[in-house]
């Protein structure tokens, strides 16, 4: 065993112990985070307007503020972007993490001093978590990728900004650069489809022990690695025993990626995103990932069935059940208050508290880390279909992630109105017109077409009444029933086809 294995062990014992301190004792845990960071926003412009110096407990922080998302927040976040300080969060952010938008384009959320740390020490965490509870640290001597953004970063207003991932690069401690790939070169290359290329061509002949990042683009390095080398990627990477991911659900990739490995490898799930970085799997052992409550977030959580109720109940970390769906609502050190993410989770295990993501409270597809959503569907659709004779009666979309040729796409099974004579004359000049609309509104999915990753959209036409007779099928015709805009699976897709 070598002495960066042996280090990295005793290092991970250190970490297991003071996270049982603080999984042992999660109310405790939470208010000291809430009193800090209601005591170190008290005289920003969002505390001064939200009475924060009167706030003595959570029932007077639920009474002063109410749940926002990005939309009903942004107008403080708009101040911050124009350089003002102590608005959300005391000073200024140090980044803005750039991400998708819905109805205003790009957000842009902030990153802080204070909440940076955070995001590596969670990754970090992570990798120790599994290396304590299996023994197996051997990896720490091979090289491991993460395959991400471009780390370079754009500036607005002197604040430097950039995807995540990208920011998080400018982070790796520095007992982890020598054993990092891809180069900085390589990293910086926008083009996805060519940084693969460049990927597997650095890569190939490295010893690799761990690999990460979204299943969907390593799938595609991986198809290319087994497509040079003429192999399996576990003979190729005879180490390589370690996967990690976030992002999206692993469990439609799973099949494949054993294929394309050749057996199977341990993995570790992360729940990170750019507001924080909310929970990591703990245990190979038990289901769903440690929630980290020591990490700079106080957690709200609305029952999903009560959230567009008025006046939903508001719970704290003492208050959650097993295997109920919650809405996750987070106040952070980052500046975002009663802030909505738009993910659902439900509670595996409350001793200690570990979650899964069970979806996003509204309708979505994220199969390859998009994140869009049906009000940015509904508003291309519309904008195509200006200024035309073309008529839908009814749609749905749906990702495809394996097709028989070529690469993944979303499908629109859309229903024309033939009898209003509302069927386009060129089907994919008028699904181009779509994924034009798609692509300004939602950078996500830009970024994934422009990086290949995904080819654009294709229409399936839905015969006469075939929407009809789908929700006849389900015992959902009529009434309140409505037909979801878009789905992350191919349940509807499948019995449509």
């Amino acid at each position: 065993m070598s002495i960066k294995s042996i280090a990295a062990k005793i290092f991970a014992k250190k970490i297991h112990k003071k996270t049982l301190k603080w999984a042992s004792k999660p109310v405790e845990t939470q208010q000291k985070v809430f009193e800090a960071l209601i005591h170190l926003a008290k005289n920003t412009q969002f505390g001064k307007d939200h009475k924060f110096d009167e706030i003595k407990s959570f029932q007077d922080f639920a009474k002063q503020v109410p749940i926002r998302d990005y939309e009903e927040l942004k107008p403080y976040v708009d101040k911050v972007v124009k350089g003002e300080a102590d608005v959300l969060w005391k000073g200024k952010p140090l980044y803005f993490a750039k991400t998708s938008g819905t109805t205003s384009g790009a957000k842009y959320i902030p990153l802080t001093k204070e909440s940076m740390p955070f995001h590596i020490q969670a990754a970090r965490n992570a990798i120790l978590s599994y290396i304590h509870e299996t023994g197996n640290a051997h990896f720490v001597d091979g090289k491991m990728i993460f395959l991400q953004g471009s780390p370079i970063l754009e500036e607005k207003n002197g604040i430097k900004l950039g995807r995540l991932s990208g920011i998080v690069a400018h982070f790796v401690p520095s007992y982890l650069q020598k054993n990092r790939m891809p180069s900085w070169e390589t990293n910086c290359i926008e083009d996805w489809e060519t940084k693969v290329d460049a990927i597997v061509e650095e890569t190939i002949n490295e010893n690799m022990s761990v690999i990460s990042g979204i299943p969907s683009w390593v799938q595609m390095y991986f198809e290319k690695l087994q497509e040079k080398a003429n192999k399996p990627v576990g003979e190729l990477f005879k180490n390589f025993n370690l996967f990690i991911y976030g992002g999206v659900n692993f469990e439609p990739y799973r099949a494949k990626f054993e294929n394309l490995i050749g057996r199977k490898v341990d993995s570790i799930e992360l729940f990170p995103a750019s507001e924080g970085f909310f929970a990591y799997q703990d245990s190979q052992k038990e289901k769903g990932m440690l929630l980290l409550l020591n990490s700079g977030i106080f957690y709200e959580f609305i029952k999903s069935e009560e959230f567009f109720t008025d006046n939903p109940k508001r719970y704290t970390i003492g208050e959650v059940e097993l295997h109920v769906n919650y809405v996750l609502i987070i106040s952070t050190n980052a500046g975002l208050w009663a802030y909505n993410i738009g993910d659902t989770i439900q509670f595996t295990s409350l001793q200690p508290y570990r979650v899964i993501v069970s979806g996003r409270i509204k309708h979505y597809i994220s199969a390859f880390g998009e994140h869009v959503i049906g009000k940015e569907v509904e508003h291309a659709l519309k904008e195509a279909m200006e200024n035309t004779n073309i008529r839908v009666n009814e749609f749905t979309v749906a990702p495809q992630i394996a097709p028989e040729t070529g690469l993944p796409y979303h499908e629109w099974f859309i229903e024309f109105d033939p009898e209003a004579s509302g069927e386009p004359n060129n089907l994919e000049e008028f699904a181009l017109t779509i994924d034009a609309a798609m692509r300004k509104q939602n950078v996500y999915y830009d970024d994934l077409i422009v990086g290949k990753v995904l080819r654009t959209l294709v229409i399936t036409k839905v015969s006469k009444n075939g929407f009809q007779e789908y929700m006849k099928s389900i015992g959902k015709l009529g009434g309140q029933n409505k037909l979801p805009r878009l789905s992350n699976d191919r349940k509807i897709a499948d019995q449509l086809l």
